[in-house]
């Protein structure tokens, strides 16, 4: 069984044979794949480790629009943004990333998986339990193999940085609250009996549940600071993150808007904050 499978250059494709040589395994032995989530970092090799070993590869439904770059789905996505980037207040800094996933849909057609899909479902796999952990994205799961202890997290935990819960539609065209359900996911492993995880990116995890408390702190403390520029009179979501991020808002702006919108969400969700449309603009207050 392959778990996530990479970007799509050379480098990991070289990686990954190496990898399988050195533990006296090749591309042959893979019997099947399965997709944390539908990022491309994940699901690179996807096509031409197909092509050399025609194997199943499950995934989360949600995944499928996404891994298979379906057109609909495509434009809904970036409809949603433009929405999205009007109602927070953004300006031209929206139009501008409206502009770039236009580009990208054309661009980045060459990266939509050809192979056939299958559906991950619970008790499918023998000794390998199916988690949803949506956040980072709406399509993450993790696996936890209970003999071992051991958690393969896709992105929700990573040792040296916190997990960006990026904000996305869901199928129906409407905003999914990523970071609060972020925060669910994290909780969520805290119950789960494990002494080891596999992250998708960095070094393994030993200490599993200490870091999850981190990250769910840390998002507290990043809320708070939030709060006190919303009660300083900072009213969108653009004001927050031009005043917190600065210059990075215009050099990252996709992700720094999704880290303030996911955090304006925590804080509307425990009665911090409200946001009311004014001349199609959302304005947060505090309570």
């Amino acid at each position: 069984m392959l778990i996530d499978a990479g970007l799509n250059n050379d480098d990991c494709w070289n990686a990954l044979n190496d990898t399988l040589n050195k533990n006296k395994f090749g591309i042959n032995d893979i019997t099947h794949m399965i997709l944390t989530h539908h990022h491309i970092d994940h699901a690179g090799l996807v096509n031409r480790v197909v092509s050399a070993n025609p194997v199943p590869v499950f995934a989360h439904p949600l995944s499928f629009p996404r891994l298979k770059r379906d057109p609909e789905f495509i434009q809904m996505r970036i409809e949603f943004f433009e929405e999205l980037y009007n109602e927070m207040g953004c300006g031209e800094s929206g139009r501008k990333q409206v502009e770039h996933l236009r580009r990208a849909a054309e661009e980045n057609e060459s990266q939509k998986i050809e192979c056939d899909l299958k559906e991950l479902t619970p008790g499918q796999f023998e000794n390998l339990k199916v988690i949803e952990v949506p956040g980072h994205t709406p399509d993450q799961i993790a696996l936890f193999l209970p003999n071992k202890k051991w958690l393969f997290s896709g992105d929700l935990l990573i040792s040296h940085i916190s997990s960006n819960a990026l904000v996305e539609p869901d199928e129906n065209g409407k905003r999914i609250r990523s970071l609060p359900a972020h925060v669910d996911s994290l909780k969520k492993c805290l119950s789960i009996p494990m002494n080891t995880v596999f992250s998708g990116h960095g070094i393994l995890i030993e200490n599993p549940h200490e870091l999850i408390e981190k990250r769910i702190a840390g998002i507290e403390r990043k809320a708070e600071k939030f709060l006190r520029l919303i009660e300083d009179g900072y009213e969108t979501a653009s004001d927050v993150a031009q005043a917190y991020y600065k210059d990075t808002y215009a050099k990252q702006f996709s992700l720094v808007m999704s880290k303030v919108i996911g955090h304006l969400d925590y804080l509307e969700e425990r009665g911090r904050i409200r946001g009311e449309f004014k001349e199609g603009v959302l304005e947060y207050r505090s309570t």
